[in-house]
């Protein structure tokens, strides 16, 4: 798949989940909950141990239904072993320009994160194509509309404090799509096996973009 077919799964979506856990089956059937309430695009950390296991394992089960990417990718060897697993978009926490190289090179999206202006600007010319700012628990809506501002060229992808209560307001803030973790897909809900939980949850997560973006289209 290429880059702009990736783009456009995500932005017509409006969430990119991403997953963290000690156990890959469950993240594999937590992925299954997520499509089934509507989220499409998952994100498997690097964090997870044996991570570009957990990533085939779902692009075997799950096939294309779901837009399958590899997070917390640090260096240009771990997104070619991700790429080479099935992941069709690579995040990072940080800009590193290596990793944004190889992404084009295999006409990959690539997602780094980056906080200050400077460094959203340095991943877009880069070639990002969507810059995850991050960490937006610490920043807020204002911030991520605050880098708006000056910089509307940039597809921006808040991640970290996005929840139900924040998430519209990162929309109206000029978000391109909402970064999701814990307040998605929870370590209780995992724990407990819950996935009816996260199905439910992923359902609003739905219908709070739909919705919000509605209103936005109204009052253009």
């Amino acid at each position: 798949m290429s880059a702009n077919s990736t783009l456009d799964r995500i932005s017509k979506s409006g969430i990119v989940a991403v997953m963290r856990g000690d156990d890959g089956g469950l993240l594999a059937e937590a992925a299954a909950a997520l499509l089934r309430g509507g989220v499409e695009a998952i994100e498997v950390t690097f964090t997870v141990p044996r991570a570009h296991r957990v990533i085939e394992q779902m692009a075997d089960s799950l096939g294309d239904r779901i837009l399958l990417g590899a997070g917390t990718v640090l260096d240009p060897e771990t997104a070619r072993i991700a790429l080479l697993a099935g992941a069709e978009f690579i995040v990072s926490p940080t800009v590193n320009l290596d990793v944004i190289r190889l992404c084009r090179r295999y006409s990959k999206a690539v997602m780094p994160g980056a906080l200050t202006p400077t460094e959203v600007l340095q991943a877009w010319e880069a070639g990002a194509d969507v810059v995850k700012v991050f960490p937006s628990d610490l920043t807020g809506p204002a911030y991520l509309k605050a880098l708006a501002g000056p910089l509307p060229q940039v597809r921006l992808m808040p991640t970290g404090g996005v929840n139900l209560e924040t998430a519209a307001d990162f929309l109206r803030a000029g978000a391109f799509a909402l970064g999701v973790g814990s307040s998605l897909v929870d370590g209780r809900s995992l724990k407990d096996r819950d996935f009816a939980r996260i199905e439910t949850l992923a359902s609003e997560y739905v219908k709070l973009v739909v919705d919000t973006r509605a209103k936005m289209a109204k009052k253009a």
